[in-house]
């Protein structure tokens, strides 16, 4: 029910949208596990057009070197690691937000079988093309 009061409702708004944008930045890094080790799941975005399958991986922070990229039944996967640097340099540690360690994402794909037709690091993000193919 909505107070009567527009500056009342309007901060109980804001505040629920503070609440979701908080729920939203936690879940940008999910904790998963491969063998049977603590991993972080990077986000991804999919696209489907006329020419296959697009998929944006952020990776921010991961040397492309870092990456391995398999094409599996009905499924991709991105495993790889980004390593604690030292770009901050020396201190104690306030807050420790951003994921370091081993990664791995599995990502199902629509029925069909495809090819990686493409595949770029750029700006800290994975660009991968999938091509359908017989």
């Amino acid at each position: 029910m909505r107070h009567r009061d527009p500056r009342v409702w309007m901060l109980a708004e804001a505040v629920d949208m503070i609440y979701s944008a908080d729920q939203l930045q936690r879940q940008f890094f999910q904790i998963g596990h491969v063998d049977n080790a603590p991993c972080w799941q990077p986000p991804v975005d999919m696209y489907v057009n006329e020419h296959g399958l697009s998929l944006l991986i952020a990776l921010p922070g991961v040397a492309p070197e870092r990456l391995v990229v398999t094409l599996e039944s009905q499924s991709i996967v991105v495993r790889g690691e980004r390593s604690f640097g030292t770009s901050l340099g020396s201190g104690a540690i306030l807050r420790l937000e951003i994921p370091y360690g081993r990664f791995e994402r599995r990502i199902g794909l629509p029925d069909a079988a495809y090819r990686i037709a493409d595949m770029q690091f750029e700006h800290g993000c994975l660009r991968l093309q999938l091509e359908q193919h017989p």
